[in-house]
């Protein structure tokens, strides 16, 4: 039976599309009696079939190679095209990440939506997202991994529009979509021009040719840059970033999977590729100038913003900039506790402040407060999901952030700095959050904010419980170093900055001595940071007015060029038809004299160069 499992894992992706194609039943259009609670149900049990199956394929390889496998599709005219799959302990773990979050997700929306009568069409499209992403975790091919991401950009824009009756959720699903396919245009693009250069897509083949590849080093760093466009627009990175703030907008439990896994594919898309992105030091350096950025960036972002959900969605970019910077310079072990240790921390902290937000009715920081004494598991959870964002022992940010520092120290230790201030950041960032939401006195819209229902709660609790126990996981599976083995005095840097940012923090946000609210120095600096760097101005300016201008320009080529001219024709056309209509006279000299008159012009028109010829020697003579 186990083994059966194990060679049956290409049916985990199945099981959430199953339960998708059977949500369709309960849509308001088939069966209408038992309403379309049902169709939750059934994802939810799908979902649970895909993580046990995960979790037993993933103890029966945890210690075993990788296995590939394929499937052939389509072999024609030299392509290749076949379906090739990768089970490992890597891919297997990131199944049950992805199915186990799906399930809490699931269950957070059964009370979220407890009134919507949307289940149907949202639980089936969060179906779609785990299928995709076990999908993709799967697969071993960069062709096919193309394709699912494209189901996931997708799923994206239809999830975060399922309020299609709202326009700002309908504009926030426009832009996520927009967004992500200026990045996919490129990765598109590296994708065809990858294979003549390797003769293969498969990412561990990728690898191989990629250890004696001898390429131009303009070709191969165009093609790098156009691959990593791709996972930038995914992670969300600068400039490619807007989206993930946009898609906010949509139902919060779609958010906690985007926010924590979602997100991510990007990533690993970018760590498959590491191997033929490291041929070029430019796309190298390129890698770890986006993630650099972004993560002080969007750190600099979240603190000046009011909106929770905006100032949580910032947190992603930014921590998503860290996993760059860690795949830039060859630290993948790294990259992959940052993933793991951003997944559960960053959904626990959307699934806290999702719940403040549903029975608050406002998302806004300066209209809370005072929810500690009221909320004690949202404030617990928010808590434990802060911590693990931070390099705050023994929880699994410490241990990854640990990772990357004893990386970088060496060769780049600037890199480190700059990893200690977006740790300090980070640490204040979410500590004025905590501070705004559950200290101090209950502002009017936190006077009444009690305790979400258990489908809401117990999600919360479960994952803080994760959350907590992911050092014990780790240790359990042999990867956790020895501390005497660790940099103690990097750790200790670590550990002293996330304090003085909790400390800043504290003392600005949560003692409440300092009236609020609370501003940068000077005005300008606060819009400059509250406005996102300007950067939709910067698009409004630049980008969409040029594609805006681009756009007028063709529309008047079109009408006045192209349509004149095929305007032209239909006139010619009715004026020659016109004309020989006044020549019908039925008489047959007439038709006679037309004719001669024809052919006397055709004559004339094929002499004209012996005439020609002939005037000018007349004219002028050869001597």
């Amino acid at each position: 039976m186990l083994q059966f499992l194990l060679q049956a894992v290409w049916l985990i992706p199945c099981y959430p599309l199953l339960g998708m194609v059977l949500s369709a039943l309960w849509s308001p259009s088939i069966i209408r009696r038992t309403g379309p609670r049902p169709a939750g149900y059934v994802n939810l049990v799908a979902t649970l079939i895909a993580f046990f199956h995960g979790i037993v394929a993933f103890f029966e390889v945890r210690q075993q190679p990788p296995v590939y496998e394929s499937f052939p599709w389509l072999q024609v005219a030299g392509l290749d095209l076949s379906v090739s799959i990768e089970i490992s302990a890597v891919t297997l773990a990131a199944i049950i990440i992805i199915t186990g979050l799906n399930f809490l997700a699931q269950l957070y929306a059964v009370g979220y939506l407890e009134m919507d009568w949307g289940w149907a069409r949202f639980f089936s499209l969060l179906a779609l997202f785990e299928a995709g992403m076990c999908g993709l975790a799967l697969c071993n091919s960069l062709f096919f991994s193309y394709i699912l991401l494209e189901i996931l950009t997708l799923g994206t824009y239809l999830i975060v529009g399922v309020w299609y009756n709202q326009s700002l959720v309908v504009t926030g699903a426009r832009d996520a979509f927009l967004t992500k396919r200026v990045g996919d245009l490129f990765l598109l693009m590296g994708v065809l021009a990858i294979y003549p250069l390797a003769g293969t897509w498969n990412f561990n083949e990728l690898a191989q040719w990629a250890k004696t590849a001898t390429v131009d080093p303009t070709l191969i760093a165009l093609l790098g840059l156009a691959l990593m466009a791709g996972p930038m627009g995914k992670c969300a990175q600068f400039p490619l970033h807007l989206w993930l703030d946009e898609a906010m907008e949509g139902p919060l439990p779609g958010t906690i999977l985007r926010n924590a896994v979602v997100v991510q594919t990007g990533a690993w898309i970018l760590i498959k590729l590491s191997p033929v992105l490291m041929l070029s030091p430019f796309v190298q350096q390129a890698i770890v100038a986006v993630g650099a950025a972004t993560a002080v960036g969007a750190t600099l972002i979240a603190i000046a913003q009011i909106d929770i959900k905006r100032s949580v969605s910032y947190s992603v970019s930014a921590y998503m900039g860290l996993v760059f910077v860690a795949v830039g310079t060859q630290q993948i072990e790294a990259a992959y506790l940052l993933m793991l240790a951003h997944a559960l921390s960053i959904a626990l902290l959307v699934m806290s402040t999702g719940s403040i937000v549903l029975n608050s009715i406002t998302q806004d920081l300066t209209q809370l407060g005072g929810l500690w004494s009221r909320r004690p598991v949202s404030g617990l959870s928010y808590l434990v999901g802060a911590a693990g964002l931070m390099a705050l022992p023994p929880l699994g940010g410490f241990w990854a952030m640990l990772a990357l520092a004893d990386g970088l120290w060496p060769s780049r230790p600037g890199l480190f700095v700059l990893l200690l201030a977006v740790n300090a950041l980070t640490a204040f960032s979410l500590t004025r959050e905590f501070g705004l939401l559950f200290a101090g006195q209950p502002q009017p819209m936190a006077q009444r904010s009690p305790e979400n229902i258990w489908a809401i709660t117990l999600p919360m609790t479960v994952l803080a419980g994760f959350t907590l126990h992911l050092p014990l996981i780790l240790q359990s599976l042999g990867l956790l170093p020895e501390w005497i083995n660790l940099n103690q005095d990097l750790a200790l840097l670590l550990i002293w900055s996330t304090l003085t940012g909790i400390t800043i923090g504290a003392v600005l946000y949560v003692a409440q001595t300092i009236p609020k609210p609370i501003r940068l120095p000077g005005k300008p600096l606060q819009s400059f940071f509250a406005n996102d760097f300007y950067t939709p101005k910067l698009y409004r300016s630049s980008v969409v007015f040029a594609v805006d201008l681009l756009s007028r320009l063709t529309d008047w080529i079109d009408r006045h060029i192209v349509d004149g001219a095929v305007n032209l024709v239909g006139f010619a056309s009715i004026f020659s038809g016109e004309t020989l209509k006044y020549g019908n006279v039925g008489q047959t000299r007439f038709y006679v004299l037309t004719i001669l008159s024809g052919v006397v012009l055709l004559i004339l028109l094929v002499s004209w160069p012996l005439f020609t010829s002939i005037w000018t020697q007349r004219l002028w003579p050869t001597p």
